[in-house]
């Protein structure tokens, strides 16, 4: 076993324990970014100044109306930037921008003594836009060939001699839904600026250093001017990885302007209508099965929806097209990737960052033709999975694929998935309104950053005087568990209890230079940097141990804060040795640092080795239709997750159940819709409220959810065995469309390829099921082979209308 993934006699990892702040949540003591407000003095608040067009040209800005309204102090504009005009890495999203390009976008701020007096000042302000053209849906923009960024394709194998071996072909396009974060805690930051001029702020983000780095070039300063701290999130999800930049500069503008602390904190509408969501992606393909139904080639076009500025979207798409596989060999392929530029906020990342929109096609071809290959679809999909020796599009081989197939059997026995298909059988056929269905997906998700430079990570280890230990790492905590991982890897690599360890906010004055937040990484690199500082610190102290106790170093254990040497009944508890090691002048704090080892990239070739490892899963769905109105329930749900040898089991459940949720509402219920009518609001966001964006709720869980962790799966390579768990459970959801695709077709005759949109709505399961219903018209239309011609309806939506997105085929040669 590796040095990293080794575990010392009774580790504090491995135990279940409560999130370390689990106490502070449910008594609304924890402190987020905006409660701080109210210890700091004299603060003034931020306001928006927002244009309700999609896209047009500033003729006028006049400020002067705002300063006429009492308690206004100051209004930001372009004219204030000391540095440079811009909140994001691509230098393409000006903070006060001269073109609006999406309907609610800021283009000056307000700063007043209360929230509602710089309301009121923005308000006031006055601007004049000459409206341009604008671009709305996904659709509008492909046909106006409106795309920006890069344009990567992956290739492997021989495509057209793939489809030449290929006794099924199949073409299709799918369009699908992207997503709003809607975490808890509204985006916010808090600035100020001290006596020496070093500005210090407050800010809800997952990366920290990144948004150092914006708000330093804002204000024309250099890094160590500025100092990010984040105490924590009430959640991410990815949409505070790159989006928080701008508002922490507009705060740290105002403050190096005014000299006071500046309050940004913006209200669900706000946040709704500024900031970015899961990019939704229409994907156009063509796949070749062999007789037994074994993928030969896929040909395939992902395009993202972007939004107005690039953000994330180079890499989202990046990580879609290394994910399009999932865990099916595909010996020949070539995958085309794309950002559509339309006037709407900057989409961003999202929890598995491209990873779902890749896997999501791979899974909806697989649904749509496993009945016209005459096969199940739990079969075809276990004929395609991933063997020991194959290697995936990009290049990479496939470690442990006999995973896939463990996890799948797992859910089968445990869920007793033969037993209920007969029972589901036997329902259907004396229910003629109401179906139900069992499908089983699974997931392959590799773990690390796509660029390979993001893969590192920091921590810094303080041993006071008295014993105590205090932990200062790079990551940022969102309500995911990190910071009680990270506790968990410190007392058990000194080998103490975890009383004795303590965490500190995440800041950039204490771990410079971190990655985001991000890619599931987080326990992966900041927990082996806070393992590799207290390795140093345990050396040292282990050397002032073999002293006092009369042995060897090599001979000492730490061991539940007691050092004793091997077959001796001389000890010494852990403060007196720290209170030894500081009088023999001892360094008592260490930073540690952890690269990830044995990764390469080539952006251009599109090829190489970017995951360190691949997450593994497998889910079973169990649903009930109702034939007259495509109302459904989740009556079972079995999922067998692979995450090593957890570090904390407790939380890594709580992982899987909440990704599992938020996948199956990205794919079920949340369906965002803008105005794309030529009327006067035009790009606005028409679901910018829980009234009217439907999330999930107690009423869609499972009836029965059953979460098992894979067992005796230690990770080699990673710290104390264990695998990444934050984004992988999403895509566990699949298998809830899976089972409503199912449960739709089993409306109509047997051998039916249904389509059904994304997001799978009660209304699109509806018109699934009608055109299931109506399938005896799309069976057997191509005499060669008996497979499905053209002729489905319209992205689930049915041919009458109803259909609000793109037209879907899929057709059969």
């Amino acid at each position: 076993m590796s040095h990293l993934s080794e575990r010392p006699e009774k580790p504090v990892v491995g135990v279940s324990m409560p999130h370390e702040s689990a106490a502070q949540h449910v008594t609304g003591t924890a402190l987020y970014t905006d409660d701080l407000v109210h210890r700091t003095k004299d603060v003034l608040h931020a306001h928006p100044v927002q244009a309700m067009k999609a896209h047009g040209r500033i003729t006028a800005l006049r400020t002067e109306p705002a300063l006429a309204v009492p308690g206004v102090v100051r209004v930001l504009t372009v004219a204030d930037v000391p540095g440079v005009n811009d909140a994001g890495m691509k230098h393409d999203e000006p903070l006060f921008p001269d073109e609006v390009m999406f309907y609610g976008h800021a283009v000056a701020w307000v700063l007043a003594e209360t929230l509602e007096a710089a309301r009121l000042g923005a308000a006031a302000v006055e601007v004049e836009l000459d409206e341009q053209p604008s671009l709305i849906t996904l659709l509008d923009a492909i046909a106006a060939d409106s795309f920006h960024g890069a344009r990567p394709v992956m290739l492997t194998g021989d495509v057209e001699a793939g489809f030449a071996d290929s006794a099924h072909v199949f073409t299709g396009e799918f369009q699908f839904s992207d997503q709003e974060h809607f975490y808890l805690e509204t985006h916010a930051a808090l600035a100020l600026v001290d006596e020496s001029e070093q500005v210090f702020v407050q800010s809800s983000t997952q990366h920290p250093s990144e948004t150092q780095e914006i708000v330093a070039h804002v204000l024309g300063l250099h890094s160590h001017e500025v100092t990010v701290q984040c105490l924590r999130m009430g959640g991410g999800f990815g949409g505070k990885e790159m989006q928080p930049h701008g508002f922490a500069a507009i705060a740290a503008l105002g403050a190096k302007l005014t000299g006071r602390p500046v309050r940004l904190r913006l209200n669900r509408t706000q946040d709704l209508t500024m900031s970015g969501k899961r990019h939704g992606f229409n994907a156009t393909w063509k796949i070749g099965f062999d007789a037994e139904g074994r993928i030969q080639a896929l040909d395939a076009t992902l395009t993202a929806d972007g939004g107005w500025s690039l953000d994330l979207s180079e890499p989202v798409v990046a990580r879609a097209l290394c994910h399009i596989d999932n865990t099916y060999w595909i010996p020949n392929a070539r995958i085309a990737g794309r950002i559509a530029k339309t006037n709407k906020a900057s989409n961003t990342a999202f929890r598995g960052f491209g990873g779902p929109q890749g896997m999501l096609v791979i899974e909806d071809i697989m649904g749509r033709c496993a009945p016209l290959l005459g096969l199940d679809p739990m079969e075809l999909r276990e004929r395609n999975f991933y063997r020991q020796g194959q290697s995936t599009p990009y290049g990479q081989q496939v470690t442990q694929p006999e995973r896939i197939s463990a996890v799948w059997q797992q859910v089968k026995d445990s869920g007793g998935i033969a037993d209920r298909r007969r029972e589901i059988a036997a329902f259907n056929a004396v229910h003629p309104n109401t179906k139900r269905a069992l499908a089983i997906t699974g997931v392959k998700f590799g773990i690390s950053f796509n660029l390979t430079a993001f893969n590192q990570g920091g921590a810094l280890v303080l041993i006071y005087k008295d014993g105590s230990v205090l932990i200062n790492h790079g990551g940022t905590e969102m309500g995911q568990g990190l910071h009680t991982k990270m506790l968990q890897v410190a007392a058990t690599t000194l080998g103490i209890p975890l009383r004795k360890v303590r965490l500190a906010p995440t800041r950039t004055d204490k771990v410079p230079n971190t990655s985001a937040t991000a890619a599931s990484s987080g326990t992966d690199l900041n927990g082996a940097a806070v393992k590799n500082a207290c390795e140093q610190l345990r050396e040292r102290l282990l050397q002032v141990a073999a002293t006092q106790l009369g042995s060897s170093a090599s001979d000492v254990r730490i061991v539940e804060g007691v050092a004793r040497t091997i077959g001796s009944d001389k000890e010494l508890a852990w403060d007196d040795l720290v209170r030894t090691a500081y009088f023999q002048r001892v360094q008592l704090s260490a930073a540690g640092f952890y690269r990830t080892e044995g990764l390469h990239w080539d952006a251009k070739t599109f090829q190489g080795a970017p995951f360190k490892y691949f997450a593994i899963g497998a889910a079973a769905a169990e649903v009930e239709v109702d034939g007259f109105t495509g109302a459904y329930r989740i009556r079972r749900v079995d999922i067998v997750h692979d995450v090593g040898d957890s570090l904390s089991p407790m939380i890594d459940i709580g992982q899987v159940e909440g990704g599992f949720v938020q996948g199956a509402g990205w794919l079920t219920l949340e369906d965002m819709r803008w105005d794309a009518t030529d009327g006067p609001n035009r790009g606005r966001l028409l679901t910018q409220a829980a009234s009217t964006y439907k999330l999930p709720s107690f009423s869609e869980m499972p009836e029965e959810f059953n979460v098992t962790l894979m067992e005796n799966a230690t990770e080699e390579g990673a710290v104390y065995g264990s695998k990444a768990v934050g984004e992988p459970p999403l895509m566990l959801a699949f298998c809830v469309r899976e089972a409503l695709r199912q449960a739709a077709a089993a409306f109509g005759p047997s051998g039916v390829g249904v389509e059904l949109a994304s997001p799978a709505t009660p209304e699109a399961v509806y018109w699934a099921i009608q055109g299931a219903r109506q399938g005896d018209a799309y069976r057997n239309g191509h005499a060669d082979n008996g497979l499905a011609a053209n002729g489905f309806a319209a992205n689930g939506f049915g041919a009458n209308g109803k259909n609000r997105t793109a037209a879907t085929t899929l057709s059969g040669a």
